[in-house]
């Protein structure tokens, strides 16, 4: 079984409050985009789980969240058979797009198919939680607004078609440390998170991108100027908006015309501010599940 676990950007990212368990309440709306790791799976006569990635520095031991997620469900149901997994890692690493997540959330559904232990994708999202909190809606994929501490999904209508550029520059940020970092009165400016959703049901992307906003932005951007470079050079090239994904350090810039994008993406290699460059579309989740190509 060969699946693809896709990669997601934040168009909106707000903070509530800070709860007693130390979580953040947030409030989100997430979209998936074409871009992704992919995970081989193979049964084996051999118990346990032997995991392998294309990527030296990627454990491959219970501290990887692919072996978290298929350890869970081969606990539950007692599989006696074994799993041989295949991590190709493509998103980058600590790069607030929940390239890990996405992994978990796609080992989560390969173990369920493979060993036919007919799970529902809501029953799968409920054991997801243990391992993440951005791994449900991973499982769930597309246009959706996650709240809580980001396990509460409602789905929304599917975002207007456009074009998505990715930057990531060369430094990684860690997800603890931005919540750690960021402190409710430093916030001076909330996204419109329900504007955004009439937009995306009015089908106004220009207006919907004038609203997206990252609470994160400005404390990562002072430790990070790179980040700043890479908003302003995709802007000044035909983004309607960029703006950076999730804690960062990734940026993404929305355009609605792919030439556009692909000679904004020129300008961005040519610059070296980003060590990644990705030009890609939204994930339609009414065009067809990718998971199985």
């Amino acid at each position: 079984m060969r699946l693809r676990a896709l990669a997601k950007i934040n168009l909106g990212l707000d903070i509530l409050g800070k709860r007693a368990d130390g979580y953040h309440e947030v409030r989100m709306i997430m979209q998936t985009i074409q871009m992704y790791d992919v995970l081989e799976i193979r049964k084996t006569r051999k118990p346990g789980i032997f995991l392998t990635a294309n990527l030296p520095y990627i454990p491959t031991d219970g501290r990887n969240l692919v072996y978290k997620a298929a350890d869970i469900l081969m606990k539950e149901f007692q599989v006696k058979e074994g799993l041989n997994i295949k991590l190709t890692k493509s998103i980058p690493v600590a790069a607030g797009m929940a390239g890990g997540s996405s992994d978990a959330a796609t080992a989560f559904v390969g173990v369920n198919r493979i060993f036919n232990l007919g799970l529902t994708e809501e029953e799968l999202k409920e054991r997801a939680v243990q391992v993440g909190a951005d791994v449900p809606y991973c499982i769930m994929r597309g246009t959706a607004l996650a709240e809580g501490i980001g396990e509460k999904l409602t789905r929304i209508p599917q975002m207007p078609k456009c074009y998505v550029l990715i930057g990531k520059p060369g430094v990684s940020v860690s997800t603890r440390m931005a919540y750690e970092s960021i402190s409710m009165e430093g916030i001076d400016r909330h996204p419109d998170i329900d504007g955004m959703i009439r937009d995306i049901e009015k089908r106004d992307l220009l207006s919907m991108t004038q609203k997206m906003g990252n609470v994160f932005e400005p404390g990562i951007i002072r430790r990070y100027p790179v980040i700043q470079k890479i908003k302003d050079l995709m802007e000044e090239n035909g983004a309607l908006k960029a703006m950076m994904s999730g804690s960062g350090p990734t940026v993404f810039g929305i355009f609605d015309d792919r030439d556009k994008m692909r000679a904004a993406a020129a300008v961005l290699r040519r610059s070296r501010l980003a060590k990644t460059v990705f030009a890609t579309t939204i994930y339609n989740r009414n065009g067809g599940d990718t998971n199985d190509k």
